[in-house]
């Protein structure tokens, strides 16, 4: 027996109306997100009681109009008529209209009221419309617009229950609304289309056929005309224009004089405008320079949080995985089970909650600048910037906080309505330096460019050099996407200025929570099999060392031996003999050399040797290709792996970072020291430090970004061709820099 229908209501809103604080007042936490096939943007789906009957609530994105441009602005279209295969169709349309703002929001409204379903207009911000002076007659204005018009504050819960026992009976009636009337030309060519492309299609998409000209309905649509099609169209606009009544402007008028007609004597304004709080902050906040060095400002906290703040909490992580990786080798025999818990799995789940921390900070920020009305002064201030290069200003909050992680980076460009513009978002953000790229600066400035090689101011010039070149090639990268893959018609730039007010802390742990469960357990998954791919071609085969025994056992061995001289050693305390300080250096050095034997001779050692002559004209040799390679998930490992590499063990990021004097460490030694097989000539000299560097600022070595790529538009091309792309660019930068620099340096 099939279970009982469950009711579905929508929420459909303009974007700042309170339309997400709405659907977290009514479905609590019983709350998921959803994705669609084809799109990038994320409906939430919860469920709520009303009328003693369970309901199914569908948070659609927001949106000004139901007319379609793109895909992403296809979905609330597609579920309210019906179309998407993983929806039924709802039986109620919520349409949240903010009091304080009545007849735009309207306009949203009487196209829902055209979608042949009950429609319940739940009428927010009525205490915010009253301090301004407003007063609204929501009886007669229910009355004048033919649906139940429900007045509530979301934000404190008011008016809730009324607006449940609204959607219940409407769900019971289930009587169709009734939208504006056309003039009786439009209509006579809504007849005729209809007929020409089927009675299969929805009435509504049929009439948005004709009044969305160049929208995404028309490319959806047009070929079902026949051969003909867009010829067909095309006279039946002409008609309709000869007959005084042109596309597209006979929506807008249409509309608008219902609304006039609708709201007549149901609302009171004051005689003058009221000069209200938001007014007064905004002449500092989109000041030209006093809201420039705000916005500044604010970003200075917002950046400092994601790349200071975050820190102990990512240590505390890294230090727990450290621990936890302790306790189960000396529980579990050496060998690949081993092998892949410690190095596969464990340090693939490390990899990926170490940046939840940063994604939480990041996105609590967002949520409060958001929800407090500051976001869209923000992207109005960086607008005619962003616009020089092809993006909005609202692509400059991602991009900037892509110089601390490009993760968090790539999910805050979900604020970006646009599609193109957020796609060119997305795949410009990870060229920006972020904060796992400054360890391989710092080790090879230390050791290559700073005293005595080079004067005192070298080296901090080079630094600032590194992140200069993702600041430089992002916005290049931007603009020739937006004129080739990305090209189409720019949209203007409106950005509703909504009035301030003090953030909903359940919306921004909402938003904190939802951001961090969408990256652990979708992005978690891809970046976990890439850390094991890494360990299997670091560990295989599984081969003897010269003395016979398996490099992993050997390696056991010489820890459990070098542990037990340390105990020694720690328990005489400062009597400790000098030869047990030397026998413990010695075994360190025969477990490093251990351990960078083994690696060389597995499967990504053998194919760093393969790859040498391709790296060659960049200056490397086989052992700088390995530890490329061997970062490409996660570029973190690099200075780890050099490590190895020259038989120092397995340094850390934070061991180079933490040291007073980086030239003098014993691995930028080592690279130092290095030589050509064969020969007296130095390996790293200066262009051979800043190729491996340009290198590494500009190619994509981080499983987690593609992850998020992929999540972030539901495709693995776009990944793909952010990852060809980028080390495309990062191997002729590098060709560039060391073949020019090799003639000066």
């Amino acid at each position: 027996m099939p279970p009982p229908h469950r009711p579905t209501a929508a929420l459909v809103g303009n974007p700042n109306t309170g339309k997400t604080t709405l659907f977290n007042a009514l479905s609590g936490l019983r709350q998921r997100v959803g994705n669609y096939p084809g799109v990038t943007v994320e409906t939430k789906k919860g469920q709520m009681t009303c009328g003693g009957r369970v309901f199914d609530v569908i948070d659609l994105p927001g949106t000004y109009s139901l007319a379609p441009r793109s895909p992403d602005e296809m979905v609330a279209v597609d579920v309210v008529l019906g179309c998407q295969k993983e929806e039924v169709r709802p039986d109620v349309v919520v349409s949240i209209v903010d009091a304080s703002n009545l007849d735009r929001n309207l306009y949203l409204t009487t196209q829902a009221l055209e979608l042949g379903l009950p429609v319940v207009v739940a009428l927010n911000m009525v205490d915010v419309a009253e301090s301004q002076g407003i007063h609204i007659d929501a009886g007669r204005l229910s009355r004048q617009l033919g649906v139940p018009v429900v007045p509530i504050q979301a934000n404190k819960g008011k008016g809730l229950d009324v607006l449940r026992a609204a959607i219940a009976c409407a769900a019971l009636d289930r009587t169709p609304a009734k939208g504006p009337s056309f003039p009786e030309a439009f209509e006579r060519e809504v007849g005729a289309l209809r007929e020409t492309v089927g009675a299969d299609t929805p009435n509504f998409l049929v009439r948005r056929l004709l009044l969305d000209v160049g929208g995404y309905t028309e490319k959806r649509l047009v070929d079902r005309l026949g051969p003909g099609g867009a010829e067909t169209l095309k006279a039946a606009r002409g008609r309709m224009a000869a007959a005084g009544c042109p596309t597209p402007g006979v929506e807008a008028r249409t509309r608008y004089s219902w609304i006039r007609e609708a709201t007549a004597g149901c609302v009171q304004r004051p005689a003058k405008r009221f000069v209200t709080w938001t007014d007064r902050i905004d002449k500092v906040l989109t000041h030209k320079l006093w809201g420039t060095l705000v916005f500044l400002a604010l970003m200075f906290v917002v950046f400092q949080s994601i790349f200071t703040w975050a820190k102990p909490l990512m240590d505390g992580i890294d230090y727990g995985k450290d621990v936890l990786a302790d306790w189960l080798r000396d529980l579990m025999p050496a060998g690949p089970l081993t092998s892949l818990l410690l190095d596969g799995v464990l340090k693939g789940v490390g990899s990926v909650l170490v940046f939840l921390p940063q994604i939480l900070i990041l996105f609590g920020f967002i949520a409060i600048l958001e929800d407090c009305g500051y976001m869209a002064r923000a992207a109005f201030l960086m607008d005619k910037l962003m616009s020089r290069c092809g993006l909005s200003g609202k692509s400059f909050i991602p991009m900037l906080s892509s110089v601390a992680c490009a993760v968090p980076g790539i999910m805050a460009a979900r604020v970006i309505e646009n599609r193109r513009d957020r796609l060119a978002t997305i795949l410009t953000a990870p060229l920006m330096s972020c904060s796992a790229r400054l360890p391989v600066y710092v080790l090879l400035i230390g050791a290559f460019m700073s005293p005595p090689r080079f004067s005192w101011w070298v080296s901090g010039l080079t630094m600032f050099l590194m992140y200069s070149i993702g600041l430089v090639v992002a916005p290049i990268v931007a603009l020739t996407l937006k004129r080739t893959l990305l090209r189409g018609e720019t949209p203007a730039f409106v950005m509703e200025m909504p009035l301030y007010k003090i953030p909903s802390v359940r919306t921004v742990l909402r938003r904190m929570y939802d951001s961090g469960m969408a990256f652990v357990v979708r992005a978690g998954t891809l970046i976990l099999a890439s850390m094991v791919l890494v360990w299997a071609l670091l560990y295989f085969p599984r081969a003897e060392g010269p003395n016979g025994q398996l490099y992993d056992v050997h390696l056991a061995h010489l820890e459990d031996e070098l542990k037990d001289l340390q105990k020694q050693k720690e328990a005489a305390g400062d009597g400790a003999p000098s030869e047990l300080t030397d026998a413990i250096e010695a075994k360190e050095k025969e477990a490093n050399a251990v351990q960078g034997e083994w690696q060389r001779q597995s499967l990504l050692g053998r194919a760093g040797l393969a790859i040498e002559p391709a790296v060659r004209p960049l200056g490397w040799d086989w052992k700088i290709g390995v530890a490329a390679l061997a970062s490409f998930p996660a570029r973190e490992v690099v200075v780890g792996t050099l490590g190895v590499i020259y038989n120092e063990g397995k340094v850390k990021s934070d061991d180079v970072m933490e040291a007073e004097n980086v030239g003098e460490t014993r691995l930028a030694r080592a690279m130092q020291d290095a030589k050509w097989e064969g020969t007296d000539r130095p390996v790293f000299t200066t262009p051979t430090a800043l190729s491996l560097m340009v290198f590494f600022a500009l190619c994509c070595q981080c499983a987690s970004t593609l992850a998020v790529i992929r999540r972030e538009t539901l495709s693995w091309g776009w990944p793909a061709f952010t990852f060809v792309y980028m080390t495309v660019l990062a191997y002729i930068g590098a060709l560039a820099v060391y073949q020019i620099g090799r003639l000066f340096l």
